[in-house]
């Protein structure tokens, strides 16, 4: 027996074509909450379902959550734009912000993390050859002991070992029981545990402000209406769920001081002076050489005006402590006329480039006696309004 096919009647398939339409506008939204290994307390209190359920109503369409505290795992899917909204510590927020995110807001005021480490090391210098305790790699905690290390011209391959656990608190005890020598911490949990113990440790560095609490962040692309909606429930309603709430919008500074420590070269080169654009077109004005150390397409393309070009041909690590020999920069000694003695300023693509870094080092390493470093690199003189020219 054949089944007769009823046909659709008009109602019906304009109610079919209504619905392909709006499809796509009611998409289910996705939502990574991610947490910091050390404050495993703070993701079981919040309560999926309610979580979903209140975003959903918020949003007006399905939003479902996840929640991980691989760290490293998180990191990849901002750089991949792989959820609508991420809710977890700093560094997640900042390099979200990067990637075509809005900040919403943060559950806490910021704070500030110290290292710490035993009386016998009297600087940061000092911690070559030591041992750090830190949580996992992509934890904020070894962000923070990454840009305090890297400002003193040291990398974590200057160390002795890098212990990697799941508490940042019991690394002040790793360092009183001699297994460590120093530890990165809280402010707040620094002033608790100096409150109550003997002056065995000392305090090496303080880090600037940074976000505290979950950061709250959501795409851009999601329509304005829905993402001021997601946005009052993380501000208002997001309690029931287990999450605080929302309330704390700390500058952009502070994010972006995060993703330098994270990705981003020093703010700092031993032996070499750092200047800014303007700086930089002073020099240049009084005859010292701008070496641009990018591709040659790139340079073609785009360059500050009268820019020599030297590429580095980059192979090691973006580490302070990179192999040099790995490297490729025979460039900078067929550059003709370039005097050893006269100032030079080498430059790249901005601060998440270490081209001009690595190249400012080498080129001290070689004699050249003034070395100037434009870390803010084109970019920065693009926005300042200086003369370019290429293309």
């Amino acid at each position: 027996m054949t089944a007769v096919k009823k046909p659709i009647r008009p109602r019906a398939a304009a109610l079919m074509s209504l619905l392909l339409i709006c499809g796509p506008a009611l998409a289910q939204l996705s939502t990574m909450v991610a947490v910091e290994p050390t404050e495993r307390k703070a993701a079981h209190s919040i309560l999926r379902t309610a979580a979903e359920s209140g975003l959903s109503k918020a949003a007006g369409q399905s939003v479902t959550l996840v929640t991980s505290d691989d760290l490293a795992d998180v990191m990849r899917a901002t750089r991949s734009a792989g959820y609508d909204i991420f809710i977890g510590p700093a560094q997640v927020a900042a390099s979200a912000l990067d990637r075509g995110y809005e900040l919403v807001g943060t559950t806490q005021k910021s704070e500030k993390y110290l290292l710490v480490a035993l009386q016998q090391v009297d600087a940061v210098a000092a911690m070559k050859g030591r041992r750090l305790y830190l949580p996992q790699q992509d934890s904020l905690y070894t962000y923070m002991a990454r840009g305090m290390l890297n400002e003193a011209g040291i990398s974590f391959q200057d160390l002795r070992a890098v212990q990697y656990e799941k508490f940042p608190q019991a690394g002040l005890s790793a360092l009183m029981l001699g297994t460590a020598d120093a530890t990165v911490v809280r402010e707040d949990d620094w002033a608790q545990w100096a409150s109550t113990q003997s002056g065995n440790l000392r305090l090496l560095a303080t880090s600037q402000l940074v976000p505290g609490g979950f950061s709250v962040v959501v795409k851009k692309d999601i329509p304005a209406e829905t993402r001021g909606r997601l946005a009052q429930w993380f501000a208002t309603s997001s309690t029931a769920s287990g999450l605080p709430l929302v309330t704390v919008r700390p500058e952009s500074i502070e994010y972006r001081r995060v993703a330098e420590l994270g990705l981003f070269t020093p703010t700092s080169l031993p032996g070499v002076s750092r200047i800014t654009a303007k700086e930089a077109q002073g020099l240049l004005a009084q005859g010292a050489a701008l070496v641009d150390t990018r591709t040659e397409k790139e340079f073609k393309a785009k360059r500050i005006r009268g820019a020599l070009f030297a590429a580095y041909v980059e192979k090691s690590l973006k580490d302070v402590a990179f192999n040099a020999a790995q490297d490729d920069f025979q460039a900078l000694d067929k550059l003709p006329n370039l005097d050893k003695g006269k100032p030079v300023i080498f430059a790249c693509n901005g601060a998440e480039c270490w081209k001009s870094y690595k190249a400012a080092k080498v080129a001290a390493a070689k004699g050249f006696k003034s070395v100037y470093w434009l870390r803010g690199g084109l970019p920065e003189w693009d926005a300042a309004g200086l003369p370019t020219e290429g293309g």
